[in-house]
């Protein structure tokens, strides 16, 4: 039974960093390719951000040099670091891992930013 668990979410200021984390059992996230994404309240989920399979990253525009994603594969843990925080960040924050053609989504983490 595949689980994803994310992590690392809560309450900041703006201006301040969180640090998330995807947890999986039952897949390998070592050498697969993990995007993050994200859904504020009364808005669509978005695109944060990847790693490939070959430890590459890609990020939105929105979040470039302010956020990245790595991995550790013996933990078998994907990490979304966030600097700079924007109340704009708000959201819930999924880890979606694509593996042997299956989509997965985690149950999401809630993100706060204050002003």
């Amino acid at each position: 039974q595949v689980q994803l668990v994310e992590s690392g979410g809560g309450l900041v200021q703006a201006g301040g960093s969180l640090r998330l984390s995807c947890s999986a059992s039952g897949i390998s996230l070592s050498g697969a390719t993990v995007a993050w994404r994200r859904q504020a309240p009364g808005k669509q989920r978005e695109w944060v951000a990847t790693i490939t399979w070959r430890d590459s990253t890609d990020y939105s525009d929105s979040v470039n040099s302010r956020f990245t994603v790595s991995r550790d594969s013996s933990r078998n843990t994907v990490y979304l670091q966030m600097t700079k925080l924007q109340p704009q960040d708000t959201a819930v924050y999924y880890c979606n891992p694509f593996v042997n053609g299956n989509n997965y989504l985690g149950q999401g983490t809630q993100v706060t930013v204050s002003s």
